[in-house]
């Protein structure tokens, strides 16, 4: 089925041609990075993860959120999403394959990646982050080839995937708890010390991703003959809606927590995203940004008539998106290195190296889901 992906028009070669341009310009950066080491990134003994890891963190969140299609469709037999399941599968392939490159650009020796599995540590929660991110990807690719193949020849999937859907259900949920582990289970940093971390995570991903994926539904409709229907894009985007709303509830709760309980630890890091600590406070204008497009976004998507509006509904889902992505792409990890254990703030900023191998690695998935999509159209469209 990948013989679909090498016709297209001409404004889709422009398209992959673009995008492999960023990928080798991308790729210079990384080999200067890798020959030079990560002294060239922003990255200092203060701030030990930086852009790569925050991207990381959000796409993780992006990668399960495919599930908020597959429980209606595989579990309650919702035919409305019968048309889009299998591009929420393939798009959640291409964020786990960019969760992958993050961490490889992270490592200073990426051939010590290995090691994860050569000398395998159980009781350290990166080790299992490893293991359900491989695990994802690997049931998804599986998944998502299998049912189209199948739907291609006309026939209904092979009764032995159904396991790998049932199973592939807790473990996208999995992949962004486990992720939030990371996290929460670190009790020097304080912002990131909180139960309801996990919580927090899983209600970002449900907005975030489906958001995406509407949005990618909305693309494929206009480029090409495949419609997912209005049904599954209002459905969707009320899933959209409650996940927002969840997820401003429980950063809301950090803040009565942080406040109400006036420990200095729990105040810090969000005094430094909203307003500034000690005079540092690069992060602020995004995090206010962030507040602003939430609720831009939820108001437009809680009005039945403008969710309905398909003029509209972009800008709401594009606001929703931005703001989850401003909170765990930049504010969750950059500000949980604020103060430091020893009460300093050092701020981090991402220098043109690594901003140029972030982009590289977005390219990656741009161009993967591109192709992904290019078939799943392709094959529509013949049947």
């Amino acid at each position: 089925m990948l013989e679909k992906s090498l016709h297209g028009s001409k404004r889709y070669w422009l398209w992959v041609g673009f995008l492999l341009a960023v990928i080798f310009l991308g790729f210079l950066a990384y080999l200067k990075q890798y020959s030079e080491g990560l002294g060239v990134t922003g990255m200092s003994r203060d701030v030990s993860w930086g852009l790569y890891i925050s991207q990381f963190t959000f796409l993780v969140g992006v990668a399960a959120s495919a599930v908020m299609v597959a429980i209606p469709y595989y579990l309650h037999n919702y035919k409305a999403f019968g048309k889009i399941v299998i591009l929420g599968e393939f798009l959640a392939v291409p964020s786990v394959i960019m969760c992958i490159l993050f961490i490889f650009v992270d490592v200073g020796r990426p051939d010590r990646i290995l090691n994860v599995l050569l000398h395998p540590t159980p009781h350290s929660i990166m080790f299992w982050d490893m293991c359900v991110l491989c695990g994802y990807l690997l049931l998804n690719l599986v998944i998502g080839w299998t049912v189209l193949g199948a739907e291609r020849k006309g026939f209904p999937p092979p009764k032995w995937v159904k396991p790998f859907i049932y199973l592939s259900i807790p473990w996208a949920i999995s992949i962004h708890t486990v992720t939030a582990f990371l996290y929460a289970g670190m009790p020097g940093r304080h912002l990131w010390l909180t139960a309801i971390m996990a919580a927090r995570f899983l209600a970002s991903a449900f907005a975030a991703g489906p958001a995406l994926l509407i949005l990618l539904c909305m693309i494929v409709r206009k480029v090409s003959s495949f419609d997912p229907g209005k049904e599954a894009i209002q459905s969707l985007a009320k899933i959209v809606t409650y996940a927002m709303i969840a997820n401003v509830f429980f950063y809301g709760l950090e803040f009565f927590t942080a406040f109400y309980s006036n420990i200095p630890g729990h105040k810090h890091p969000l005094v430094y995203l909203f307003a500034g600590l000690e005079g540092y406070g690069q992060l602020v204008p995004f995090m206010w940004v962030a507040v602003v497009l939430a609720f831009v976004g939820i108001l437009l998507l809680v009005v039945p008539k403008t969710r309905r509006n398909e003029k509209i509904l972009p800008f709401a889902l594009i606001s929703v998106f931005i703001a989850a992505w401003i909170d765990k792409g930049l504010g969750l990890v950059l500000g949980g290195f604020v103060p430091t254990p020893l009460e300093h703030v050092v701020e981090y900023t991402p220098t043109l190296t690594e901003l140029a191998i972030t982009f590289m690695v977005y390219a990656v998935g741009a161009l993967l889901i591109t192709i992904l999509y290019k078939v799943v159209i392709g094959v529509r469209e013949e049947i």
